[in-house]
């Protein structure tokens, strides 16, 4: 199923947004989730949807799709309400690749952008998958990873010398898709599992290979044990072994 009905840049346009911030008041902080709304659906009559006291992002011929970049705690009430007659698709943005640009809340001055040697992967949704772990199997539920390019400006206001230690992000600004994942079945989880990793393998064999925490890495472990992809085994050295089923 292809949600995604746009392309960024007409969709960054579409929304509105600026390239970049001018002096402190010009970003609004889901400048990220209203870019990837436009993208999914350029219709403003489909956005903002209500339904009783709760609000869909979109709600179009694909059913409601909701745009989540951090918190799926907040999911799960929604979940228990639109899964119940509803097809719902979840669209998880990050960032696979990252500028970061500095903003100084005191002058308005940016700083140049740089590359930042942090990014994100497929396997790092497990940290917010296993929030909503218990509807992972629901037949309505659909989960889109969107792995985007991304131009973050955080705010020059921490702690350390340099004020970076510490900081506050401002905003984000998309500029390409980088990688989708569309996960529906368990079948498709086999995705989040690295295809180099060792049979039987351990929460830190996780950790190594998908290049994730080790928080994340347990995180990846429950969810694919509740949708049936693996299996424990047995230990080593008071570790649990894991199987792919």
């Amino acid at each position: 199923m292809n949600i995604i009905k746009g392309h960024l840049p007409e969709a960054v346009k579409s929304a509105g947004i600026k390239r970049e911030p001018d002096g402190i008041g010009t970003y609004k902080e889901k400048t990220l989730h209203s870019a990837v709304k436009f993208l999914l659906e350029p219709d403003v009559t489909c956005h903002e949807i209500r339904h009783g006291k709760l609000i869909a992002d979109i709600e179009n011929e694909h059913g409601i799709i909701e745009i989540q970049t951090r918190s799926f705690n907040n999911m799960r009430s929604k979940l228990e309400f639109f899964l119940k007659d509803k097809t719902v698709t979840i669209v998880y943005p990050y960032a696979s690749v990252k500028w970061l640009m500095w903003l100084d809340p005191e002058t308005g001055e940016i700083s140049k952008k740089r590359k930042s040697p942090r990014k994100m992967s497929f396997f790092d949704a497990f940290y917010e998958l296993y929030k909503i772990r218990a509807f992972l199997l629901e037949p309505n539920l659909n989960i889109l990873l969107l792995g985007l390019e991304l131009e973050e400006t955080r705010l020059l206001t921490g702690w350390s010398d340099d004020r970076k230690k510490g900081s506050v992000r401002f905003d984000r600004y998309p500029i390409s898709i980088k990688e989708s994942l569309h996960l529906k079945t368990p079948e498709d989880y086999i995705w989040l599992i690295p295809a180099n990793i060792p049979s039987p393998f351990t929460a830190s064999d996780y950790a190594e290979y998908a290049k994730v925490s080790s928080r994340t890495a347990y995180s990846a472990i429950s969810c694919l044990k509740e949708l049936g992809v693996i299996r424990k085994i047995g230990k080593e050295n008071r570790r649990n072994l894991y199987e792919v089923i």
